[in-house]
């Protein structure tokens, strides 16, 4: 009986070993193709905002991207995507767009989704804004949150490419962990 439990257990171990290191294989594919100004509209999703409109410091390197690929490309457009958290006193486009006045956008770029609940919903609800017919769009998010985006995107019938923003390394081993999660759900649900 030890028997078939330790090879249970090995097996079980096995299998939960390969299935992490393929699912980190396929956060790093996420991180491309890197954009390069050809979508003539990016999309940021959104991340926490905390008390007072301060943002997380995921959504905060999302943004410094941001500014600095508008800066690079100025035909592109933005849509700031992300609704209000139970936890959150605003939602997360409306904090990103104040962000981005700031840094110097014209707010005549920026078009603004604020009904996403979830990263399904950042596109879909984005998608809406996007005029007839566009299919390729550029998603700006941190690293490990860029394959299950492009995922989704293709889903729903768009092409992607990426700007990639560093995830803070104070939190980075929790949300690679917790992404994993999220890219094999998607994966079998469809998202």
């Amino acid at each position: 009986m030890k028997k078939w439990l330790v090879g249970g257990i090995t097996i079980v171990v096995c299998i939960s070993s390969a299935l992490y290191i393929w699912l980190g294989q396929e956060m790093k594919r996420g991180t491309q193709p890197v954009a390069d100004g050809s979508a003539q509209y990016a999309i940021v999703l959104g991340a926490k905002v905390k008390p007072g409109g301060i943002l997380s410091l995921s959504l905060k390197n999302r943004l410094e991207e941001t500014v600095a690929y508008l800066n690079e490309y100025p035909h592109v457009k933005v849509i700031v995507s992300g609704g209000q958290g139970a936890d959150e006193d605003r939602t997360e486009a409306s904090a990103m767009f104040s962000y981005l006045q700031e840094k110097g956008i014209d707010p005549a770029r920026i078009l603004v989704e604020e009904q996403s609940t979830s990263t399904y919903e950042n596109l879909l609800f984005s998608k809406e804004l996007l005029p007839e017919g566009t299919k390729h769009i550029t998603i700006v998010s941190n690293d490990f949150h860029l394959q299950r985006a492009k995922y989704l995107a293709n889903k729903l019938q768009l092409e992607a490419d990426v700007v990639v923003a560093k995830t803070p390394k104070s939190v980075e081993a929790k949300l690679r962990i917790r992404e994993r999660a999220a890219l094999l759900k998607t994966y079998i649900i469809g998202h």
